[in-house]
């Protein structure tokens, strides 16, 4: 099987896009909105930041969970005892920001939140009516007014060969939130996990948006939208040198969202945290 870039310009592209996300808990799409300039810029101005010093003058709130994540407190994937091998910054626009990033990064989480409300409510209007009903309130407006969706800008730093055996860049995981919006990387090295185990390549054209299912909404639609195992593996040869930023939007529900008889967003978000090692 092969993850296709469905054309967001295209007559069928909800119809296509949402078929994409059921089959494989992926969507790719090209010809979006999100302009290609903008995201290079980004990742030339964050990969800047983690390079410097000042990173460390905005070291991540345990409370709040905003701020610079160094490699030394980087995730360990459910099931895994090694830490990726990554470092992070999680945006809120409450939160703390370095002032010469701010607007642009801004700018960015505005309009592609606007973008994902409109493929939550792609997915919603081609949902089956027996998997509509499961939705306590429109898949869209589960996100309205929500402060808890965040932006991660992600570096991968260039490996050094002293990593940690069986560590890699990020372990096989699922997201934990409704979707998940990613501009292509500036380097390959996604993968998403097929129905026969086996991990497929995601098209890593730059330019692409790569949008995928978490764990909300698969409780939410009553596990009709699957949410997928990904992972990011290490580079090979002369592309250890490289670092590899990316830029994921993790789009989260309000915490009073009801996604299921068994949990709000509020108590479903506390339990992954907790498995994850995060709070």
């Amino acid at each position: 099987m092969i993850l296709e870039a469905v054309d967001y310009q295209s007559p069928t592209a909800a119809k296509d896009f949402v078929e994409s996300l059921r089959q494989t808990g992926f969507g790719v799409l090209k010809n979006h909105p999100i302009p290609k300039q903008r995201v290079s810029d980004i990742y030339k101005h964050w990969e800047d930041f983690f390079n410097g010093q000042d990173k460390k003058t905005y070291l991540y709130d345990k409370n709040t969970q905003d701020g610079f994540f160094p490699t030394s407190v980087s995730e360990i994937a459910k099931g895994f005892k090694k830490k990726d091998i990554k470092e992070y910054y999680h945006y809120y626009p409450w939160g703390k920001c370095p002032a010469e990033l701010k607007n642009e990064i801004h700018s960015y989480y505005e309009s592609t939140s606007d973008l994902a409300r409109e493929l939550l409510n792609w997915i919603e209007e081609q949902s089956p009516e027996d998997v509509s009903r499961h939705y306590r309130e429109p898949l869209s407006n589960m996100i309205k007014d929500s402060e808890q969706t965040l932006l991660r800008i992600l570096h991968y730093p260039p490996l050094k060969g002293d990593e940690e055996p069986d560590a890699i860049r990020a372990a096989a995981h699922e997201d934990i939130n409704l979707i998940t919006i990613l501009p292509s990387a500036n380097e390959p090295g996604l993968q998403v996990k097929a129905k026969d185990g086996s991990w497929l390549d995601v098209p890593c054209d730059f330019g692409n948006l790569i949008v995928n299912i978490g764990d909300m909404l698969q409780e939410a639609s009553g596990h009709y939208f699957p949410s997928t195992t990904h992972r990011v593996v290490n580079p090979e040869g002369t592309d250890t040198s490289k670092a590899r930023i990316s830029l994921p939007l993790f789009l989260h529900p309000r915490p009073d969202v009801v996604l299921s008889d068994n949990y709000t967003a509020d108590s479903y978000l506390k339990e992954r945290l907790r498995e994850l090692g995060v709070v």
